[in-house]
C-alpha cells in the first residue's frame, strides 16, 4: 500500500492536531464518526462544487481519524505535483480513456491491508451538473462494503459523517434515498449542486 500523509509516522499526529486546531478556529462543527470495525468502505463526498472541498476533506478526515484515499482527474497529479498529490491519498482518474475503473477500485478496496476509506465525488466534477455518476455505488456493491454518507455544509460550517448506506443492487431506489439526504447540505458554490 501506498505511503500517503494518513499513514506517514511522525507526521500524522501532528497533521491530526493542526486540522482539528483550524477547523475549530475557523468555526467549523464536526459531526459523525465512522462506525467502529468499519474498515473498508466508499465515502461519498458532497458536494462537491469548490477546489477548496479538498484542502477542507483532508482536515476532516484528519480529525475524524479516517483513512483515505480519493480519485481525482489525472491532470492535477502532472509534474510537478503529482508526487505530492499522491501522497496526500489521490489516486489519478483518466477521464478521456474507457477504463474499468469500478472493478479496479473494487479490487484495491478488498486487497488493501488494513484500513481504507476510498473518497469519491458523486457529481464527478466540480462544474454544475444534474447527473451523478455511479461509479461510487458500483464500487461499494462489487467491493462488498457500505457506503458512508460524507457530507460538507459551507453556510452552516458543518462536515461529517453521515448514515451509513448498504447498496442493494437497486441502484434507482437507493439514488432516491442517498439524494434525498443530501438535499439537505450545500456546497461552497452551492448552485452548482443538484441532489435532484
Amino acid at each position: 500500500m501506498q505511503r500517503t500523509l494518513f499513514n506517514t509516522p511522525g507526521i500524522s499526529p501532528l497533521l491530526r492536531w493542526i486540522s482539528v486546531r483550524f477547523l475549530r478556529l475557523a468555526g467549523w462543527t464536526l459531526d459523525g464518526r465512522m462506525p467502529d470495525g468499519q474498515a473498508k468502505c466508499v465515502v461519498i463526498a458532497a458536494p462537491h462544487t469548490s477546489n477548496w472541498d479538498l484542502p477542507y476533506t483532508l482536515m476532516v478526515a484528519f480529525a475524524l481519524r479516517l483513512n483515505i484515499r480519493w480519485m481525482g482527474k489525472q491532470q492535477i497529479f502532472r509534474w510537478p505535483f503529482g508526487g505530492l498529490m499522491r501522497w496526500l491519498g489521490g489516486i489519478p482518474v483518466d477521464r478521456s480513456r474507457s477504463t474499468n475503473l469500478v472493478a479496479a477500485s473494487a479490487q484495491a478496496l478488498r486487497g488493501a491491508p488494513g484500513s481504507m476509506h476510498l473518497v469519491v465525488p458523486p457529481e464527478g466534477t466540480r462544474s454544475k451538473t444534474r447527473h451523478w455518476k455511479t461509479g461510487f455505488y458500483w464500487i461499494a456493491h462489487e467491493a462488498g462494503v457500505p457506503i458512508v454518507l460524507a457530507y460538507m455544509d459551507y453556510p452552516r460550517k458543518l462536515s461529517g459523517l453521515g448514515p451509513v448506506f448498504t447498496p442493494t443492487g437497486d441502484i434507482e431506489a437507493d439514488m432516491v434515498q442517498i439524494k434525498a439526504y443530501y438535499s439537505q447540505f450545500k456546497g461552497k458554490n452551492w448552485q452548482q449542486f443538484s441532489a435532484e
